[in-house]
């Protein structure tokens, strides 16, 4: 093939590749929507009849979005609005969508022909206007007649002009979000209304003066968004009172959350809420009276309801501000959220009102909204950590009635047990001692076949001497004569008599004690309490196994850690030891233990036990540390 044709066909690519890239940018060029910024007005003075478009020729000023004349001049009832339309053939079916303007009656012309036309009973004046235009390849010019009876109107946003279906979503898309909004908090308020039937009285106030003012929040986000008010047309002076309703509910409401945040410290604070909520009651009876009588007597209404009002929510806004941030002073987390939340609500909205006052009231106040949020976000979170420290009492509570009444069944079981040791012991302790000495003698007469059994006996009644010698000192644990001790001193002397055993048991017995440290207490009752713990350990431990004692000052007090490296035990175990009868070997009794809680509560010492099966267990024991300057040698405390 020659260079030529070789050129030709890359020509040919070139030219599909570019028809295949520009073709789509021109079908959107087409699609793309006219933005209008600029239109002229005329004014309709009070005494006008006629809704007949006026003359192309007549007085008009021009007007865009940065300028858009809403300022109605004194006697004037309305204006008309002209916009020039560029040709609108790239559409099938072109509309026209103005986002925002002020008016309560509109009426659209197209060449001397009636578009559209909307009017409202009520007075809310935010408005938008959306309707199919022809298609047409040449400009053409439409007029708006605007009616209000307040002290704006015209519009105050860009026109839009594009196909019909776009700009239908864009019409609802615009405002949407704000009803949703205003919907989902309205029913997540009314479902926590019916949940607080399942909460305590205390609780209860507050988590319906948290719903009340969710819901008039929720109510006050639908009704500021003009799209109720074009969709549900009929319910338009309906949802003028809600608003009204709404807010003169929210406010009691959100003051007397807030007193209960401050607990009820400022009683001016409260008697101000109170006279706030009188008022607030004036109020909803003036807006039925006004309604009722078909909006008569407009100028006191307006000073009730807007005047009074507005400037009492104007004074306790600071006033709300200045006192949670005293009482956060004082560590009060909650007030300290709640101020910020009503700072930051306080700023967002100073802000809004500026920005409307400052454009001439044409400015949509819309930064309240994340005031509010914000504001209601604060208020649920103070409410939750109420609650949760409201369960955490109730959690300690609980925990700290169980150990008492896990106390109080142990000291009945001591109680039956001490008696019962009382009153048999000694009893029995004598025939057993009379029989071991017969046993004995006939031992030495019997031939050597049964000398094993005599053996036996006398060994099984030492054993039952034991016990009851163990239930007399749990019987009578009261120390008789208390003297000063030197505990470094008493743990040498427990380490030099059990170093033997837990050698002969394969394991290691370590004592470390820091320098001297005095208690209270008697020392032959000291070793048998300590002594009975190491024999446990050593028990517990293998070959190889370890049982370390140290004695340490802590503060006030000195403390005995007694631990190994045995087998260990698990919590139930555990929260079972010094219960008579209970223990972990097969032949224990399970009154050394008992008998040792006893004799270190006598000496008011504490004992605490950790243990991990598998790994260790660790006896922790406090004595009341006897300070050094109250020491004088040889002096003992009967």
């Amino acid at each position: 093939m020659k260079l030529a044709n070789w050129l030709k066909v890359l020509r040919l690519i070139a030219l599909m590749l570019s028809l295949f890239v520009l073709l789509p940018q021109l079908s959107q060029a087409q699609d793309r929507p006219i933005i209008i910024q600029q239109w002229q007005v005329q004014w309709i003075p009070d005494d006008a009849i006629s809704d007949i478009p006026p003359s192309a020729t007549g007085h008009w000023q021009d007007a865009n979005v940065e300028k858009p004349l809403t300022v109605i001049p004194t006697g004037m009832q309305g204006m008309w609005t002209r916009i020039s339309v560029p040709p609108t053939s790239n559409w099938q079916r072109p509309g026209l969508l103005v986002d925002r303007l002020y008016g309560l009656e509109l009426t659209v012309y197209h060449d001397g022909q009636l578009l559209f036309e909307s009017k409202r009973d009520f007075k809310f004046d935010r408005n938008k206007l959306l309707l199919p235009i022809p298609s047409s390849s040449e400009s053409g010019e439409y007029y708006v007649r605007i009616i209000t009876t307040s002290d704006r109107v015209g519009l105050t946003s860009e026109i839009r002009v594009d196909d019909y279906e776009k700009l239908s979503k864009r019409f609802v898309l615009k405002d949407l979000p704000d009803v949703l909004i205003g919907v989902s908090i309205a029913v997540l308020s009314l479902i926590m209304l019916i949940c607080s039937g399942y909460l305590r009285r205390k609780q209860r106030s507050s988590w319906i003066s948290l719903c009340l003012i969710a819901l008039t929040t929720g109510t006050l986000f639908i009704v500021y968004s003009p799209l109720p008010y074009i969709y549900l047309h009929n319910y338009g002076a309906l949802m003028l009172i809600l608003f009204d309703v709404s807010l003169f509910v929210l406010i009691p409401s959100l003051n007397y959350y807030i007193d209960q945040v401050y607990e009820g410290q400022f009683r001016f604070f409260t008697k101000f809420r109170l006279v706030q909520a009188g008022y607030s009651i004036v109020c909803l009876l003036a807006l039925l009276i006004y309604t009722a009588t078909g909006e008569q007597h407009y100028e006191v209404s307006y000073l009730i309801l807007n005047v009074i009002m507005g400037a009492v929510i104007l004074m306790q806004l600071p006033l709300i501000i200045i006192l949670s941030i005293l009482i956060a002073k004082h560590g009060n987390r909650d007030a300290l959220i709640l101020s910020v939340g009503l700072i930051l609500f306080a700023l967002l909205c100073a802000v809004d009102l500026i920005l409307y006052y400052w454009s001439n009231k044409i400015y949509v106040l819309f930064l309240w909204k994340f005031g509010v949020a914000i504001l209601f976000f604060s208020l649920v979170i103070i409410l939750a950590r109420r609650i949760s420290a409201d369960y955490a009492k109730l959690f300690t509570y609980s925990k700290e009635l169980e150990l008492y009444n896990h106390s109080l069944q142990r000291t009945e079981k001591m109680k039956i047990i001490s008696d019962l040791a009382a009153s048999v012991a000694h009893e029995v302790r004598n025939p057993l001692q009379v029989t071991r000495g017969f046993l004995q003698l006939l031992a030495e007469k019997t031939d050597e076949k049964s000398k094993s059994y005599f053996e036996l006996a006398v060994n099984e009644l030492d054993r039952a001497s034991d016990i009851i010698t163990d239930f007399l000192t749990f019987a009578k644990p009261e120390i008789e004569k208390i003297n000063l001790l030197n505990l470094s001193q008493e743990l040498k002397s427990i380490g030099a008599i059990m170093m033997p055993l837990a050698a002969m048991n394969g394991g290691v017995l370590v004592c470390i004690a820091e320098g001297d440290l005095y208690i209270y207490g008697n020392s032959s009752k000291l070793k048998q309490a300590l002594i009975n713990i190491v024999k446990n350990s050593i028990e517990a431990i293998g070959n190889g196994g370890v049982i370390k004692i140290e004695v340490v000052a802590e503060v006030d007090e000195a403390v005995v850690r007694l631990s190994d490296n045995g087998q260990g035990m698990e919590q139930e175990e555990v929260a079972k030891l010094g219960e008579p009868f209970f223990s972990t070997k097969t032949k224990g009794t399970g009154l050394g233990l008992m008998v040792t809680f006893r004799i270190i509560e006598v000496m008011k010492g504490t004992i605490t036990i950790h243990s991990t099966k598998g790994k260790g267990t660790e006896f922790v024991i406090r004595f009341p540390l006897v300070a050094n300057e109250n020491i004088l040698p040889g002096k003992s405390h009967v």
